[in-house]
């Protein structure tokens, strides 16, 4: 028969493991602690004939370099102390384990690591217990030091007369800063505040006993006004995050388990900032570092709750990312997305307080929310042709909505566009391209569409024939110079006067220039490949003002080179103010017409000096 074996455990290791893989921070020692006391109790209040309002306390202490906890929870026998305290992945806390029927889900611990963590600072652990399930049990004293060695033994009645546990914490080498009083005080408070029973801390001092717990916790407190509660949300969301909040949320699910507040913050922030909530469980302090808490949309709030569903990873350091957490995080947005349309309803100055900080988030959850869109727009801000407005507002002004992909676009076009009545809105902003095209569901008799070189040329004035016509070689000329910039020209009156000439594409002319500038550099195959899928396309336009003196001055030259080194010169100051990238045939140009422009200059001082 093959012998069996079980597996060896290097104490040593595990301690390295737990301190520098599985848990962030030596800090976490203290937890285990508070999680063992408080577990104790819980146990213990589930035994028969056990009186639920009996008088419970867990004492924390740290003095001269030693740590210890002390609790009248159920204790450990001799037997339960073997097996459970010096036994990896064993709990306790298991449903029906040594007679324990109480449900896994009404303790904090469930890993079966528990004491051992405590090695992280530790260098020897004393736990003194005595059990009260068993009246006749001796107490027992298990011993263990970090080389992986424990001992028990039996101890007299008078070394721990009453059920209950001590755990002394002897510091290791380095690990002091950690075990100071004012350190274990200050976790104690950070991992505690909200456990339900009544936690004490002393330093050693003849100071009386100072409490731990803050019960209950600020968002379950009756306050005598809302005012009132707001006031004490405020401060500590202050005290908590270190900023006095915009407004605040109540984040209130009872099937789920989970009750708490969400404070929205007094500044913009980046959609791609990580939000870092804070998440206790059965009011023990699972993380303040939870971004998987709420949807990505509510990056503008700080969230606090206390839970007793949610699974907490193997650390206890965050949340296990299953279905439940999908469920609360998808309800939670809901109850988010709830408050904006209550401020929407009843406190429209609230709302616009919010929105002129965080329009961006309520925009990004607007792209996935219908409903949500057609409540918003009457509040949500666009830079547009006619100002900084609503969509509401805009829509009602134009039937016909255009856009404009990029900021230095709608820069270029919005002065001519205001003063010949067609409605842009600047879409080179995060989400407002993709609310704009959602717009016409919302409102069916709207129409959206992207910019295009047509749809300005056509609301811009016409040039009488005759005067077109007496400008007829000049435009031949202008033409003809930008064919190879695959540019047409056309002539046109617009305000302001002050713009001589304006550059007009959209994004199929732009994808056939690529697609030009490819066929150019490209082998004879892919020439040929890239030629047949020539399309035809709307060229970019160059739009001359008549009403610009200078237009019509150059039109009037009779020198036909110097005419067409001006158009040239009038096409790249028009691409520089449209602020799009210039190709390698646009700065050839540019360079030109640059050179020209100085060689002509030079030529006329020179012919005006030889004739005086």
């Amino acid at each position: 028969m093959t012998p069996v074996n079980n597996f060896q455990v290097d104490l040593r290791g595990l301690v390295d493991l737990l301190s520098h893989h599985l848990y962030s921070s030596p800090r976490v020692y203290v937890r285990e602690l508070l999680q063992n006391a408080v577990d104790a109790v819980t146990a213990r209040r589930t035994l028969p004939g056990h009186a639920p309002d009996a008088e419970v306390h867990i004492r924390l202490t740290a003095a001269d370099g030693r740590v210890s906890i002390e609790d009248n929870g159920i204790g450990l026998t001799a037997d339960e102390a073997h097996s459970l305290l010096a036994t990896i992945g064993r709990s306790s806390k298991r449903g029906g384990e040594h007679g324990l029927e109480t449900t896994r889900q009404e303790f904090l611990g469930q890993f079966g690591i528990g004491l051992l963590a405590c090695f992280v600072v530790a260098r020897r652990i004393r736990v003194v217990t005595r059990s009260a399930r068993d009246p006749k049990a001796a107490p027992v004293e298990w011993l263990a030091t970090d080389d992986g060695s424990y001992t028990v033994r039996e101890l007299p009645d008078e070394a721990r007369p009453l059920p209950g546990t001590t755990v002394h914490l002897e510091v290791r080498p380095g690990a002091e800063e950690w075990t100071a009083a004012a350190k274990v005080e200050q976790l104690a408070r950070d991992f505690g505040a909200l456990l339900p029973y009544e936690i004490t801390f002393e330093d050693g001092t003849d100071a009386e006993p100072r409490p731990i717990t803050d019960r209950p916790a600020i968002w379950d407190r009756a306050f005598p006004t809302p005012t009132a509660r707001r006031v004490a949300l405020s401060g500590h969301c202050a005290q908590l995050f270190g900023f006095t909040p915009l407004d605040t949320i109540d984040l209130d699910l009872p099937v789920a388990g989970v009750r708490g507040v969400a404070y929205v913050l007094p500044e913009p922030t980046s959609p791609a900032h990580r939000a870092g909530h804070r998440v206790h469980l059965k009011g023990m302090l699972l993380t303040d570092r939870a971004d998987n808490l709420l949807p990505d949309w509510a990056f503008f709030v700080r969230a606090v709750l206390d839970t007793d569903t949610l699974r907490p990873t193997a650390s206890r350091e965050n949340l296990y990312d299953d279905e439940t957490l999908a469920a609360v995080r998808e309800a939670l947005g809901t109850r988010i997305r709830s408050w904006l349309a209550e401020l929407a309803a009843s406190e429209p100055d609230r709302l616009a307080a919010f929105l002129s900080v965080h329009h961006l988030g309520v925009k990004s959850l607007a792209r996935h929310d219908a409903e949500l869109l057609d409540l918003m727009l009457p509040w949500l801000p666009f830079e547009t042709s006619d100002g900084s407005m609503s969509l509401e507002e805009f829509a009602a002004a134009h039937s016909d909505i255009h856009f404009t992909r990029t900021v230095e676009e709608f820069r270029q076009i919005a002065p001519i566009a205001a003063a010949h009545g067609l409605g842009v809105i600047n879409a080179g902003y995060t989400y407002d391209a993709d609310l704009l095209a959602l717009l016409p569901t919302v409102r069916p008799g709207i129409k959206v569409a992207e910019l295009d070189a047509g749809a300005v040329t056509d609301r811009l004035d016409p040039v009488p024939t005759s005067a077109e016509l007496a400008l007829a070689a000049f435009l031949a000329t202008a033409r003809t110079r930008l064919e190879a910039q695959s540019c047409d020209v056309v002539l046109r009156a617009f305000q302001p006067v002050a713009v001589p000439a304006l550059y007009l594409d959209d994004r199929q002319a732009r994808q056939e220039r690529d697609r030009a500038a490819a066929a150019e550099s490209a082998d004879s195959l892919w020439s040929g490949i890239l030629g047949a899928l020539r399309g035809s396309a709307p060229r970019a336009r160059l739009v001359l003002n008549h009403n610009n003196p200078l237009i019509r001055r150059i039109a009037a030259l009779p020198d036909e080179a110097l005419t067409a080194t001006a158009v040239e010169s009038l096409y790249g100051q028009a691409l520089l103010m449209s602020q799009r990238p210039l190709r390698p045939a646009d700065s050839t140009l540019l360079n030109r017409a640059f050179l020209g422009l100085l060689e002509w200059a030079t030529h006329t001082t020179d012919a005006r000096e030889d004739g005086a």
